[in-house]
């Protein structure tokens, strides 16, 4: 059995923030009537009010999706009047329309704003972070290996570790517009910031092998 060849272990770590480019609307609407699949984009009367405003908007119809639909009874009963719930989520492309969407989906008598989910140019910022991290180690590990009068040989392990912290503050905070049944809608309110960072951190553990000591 090889025995283990002499290492130093480095650890370095690189820590970057980001900002969200784009957003997942998830949004609920009350229809007055079932309609299952997608037919229920065109079909179900509150639905299509609200996706002819977004298209009208500038989404395309691509960017909005039926996500699922919940029946409502009436004493258990399954009626042809039974209403239903409509999930659907809407993809922003460019963060600059959010508050118009907002508005607008606030604007509709029966729809409701459930919640937004974030999207980052994440993939870009861990590949910056991988070579920063990599970067500092090699230049400690050369200091390290210096002053212990010592050689660097190769790598013998190597460990990537991430963490992600997305970063609400209380700003970010949606705040519900009330509104009464049977009472026209007030005027709509964003009640919410329009910005969310990210904190992406790449570290990275590494032993060295080096020459005997």
């Amino acid at each position: 059995m090889d025995s283990k060849p002499d290492t130093i272990k480095v650890s370095a770590s690189h820590k970057e923030e980001i900002s969200a480019n784009q957003a997942d609307l998830f949004v609920t609407v009350r229809g007055s009537s079932l309609v299952s699949g997608d037919a229920a984009m065109q079909k179900a009367r509150e639905v299509s009010q609200l996706v002819e405003a977004l298209t009208s908007f500038g989404l395309s119809a691509e960017a909005i999706h039926l996500q699922g639909v919940h029946l409502e009874t009436a004493g258990g009963a399954l009626l042809k009047s039974s209403s239903a719930t409509y999930r659907l989520k809407v993809r922003c492309e460019k963060l600059d329309q959010l508050p118009g969407l907002l508005d607008m989906v606030a604007s509709q008598r029966n729809a409701s704003m459930e919640r937004i989910e974030w999207k980052y140019p994440e993939e870009a910022a861990r590949e910056r972070g991988l070579e920063a991290a990599l970067a500092r180690a090699k230049t400690k590990a050369g200091k390290v290996a210096s002053a212990l009068g010592v050689k660097l040989l190769g790598v013998y392990d190597f460990i990537e570790n991430t963490y992600d912290e997305e970063m609400p503050h209380p700003a970010f905070a949606m705040q519900a517009v009330p509104r009464a049944v049977g009472k026209a809608a007030p005027e709509p309110s964003l009640g919410m910031d329009i910005q969310h960072v990210k904190t992406i951190r790449i570290g990275v553990d590494i032993w060295y092998r080096v020459s005997a000591f």
